[in-house]
């Protein structure tokens, strides 16, 4: 049984699919929007979501937990640049839109994620 069990396996054992979604995080962060099926958007929104809220706690704590999640470039951009701008808000940095066309060799659902 799947109980408590969260987050999509995209068809990757455990390793192979954090190192999948950091790098998914790493290209949102540095071009701030980016085009992907619907259940990868959907599956990164959340983790973003919480490494950007650790950034806007800026503590170096959370810069080296930034560190531990990112590249240190992609790391340091988040902590400098793109935290601050969320100071006042208190969550819901990204949206994911659908797009109508969907992919050409598989049919999968596309959606644009981007930070807000």
């Amino acid at each position: 049984m799947r109980h408590a069990k969260k987050g999509k396996k995209f068809g990757r054992e455990k390793g192979q699919r954090k190192a999948f979604v950091k790098g998914l995080a790493h290209n949102l962060i540095q071009h701030e929007k980016i085009t992907t099926t619907e259940a990868r958007a959907k599956e990164l929104r959340g983790f973003v979501e919480r490494l950007i809220t650790h950034g806007k706690k800026q503590t170096v704590a959370s810069l080296r937990l930034l560190m531990r999640h990112l590249p240190k470039a992609t790391a340091y951009k988040l902590y400098h640049e793109i935290a601050p701008r969320y100071a006042d808000r208190k969550g819901g940095y990204t949206r994911v839109t659908k797009i109508a066309k969907l992919r050409k060799h598989d049919a999968s659902q596309m959606a644009t994620i981007e930070l807000v």
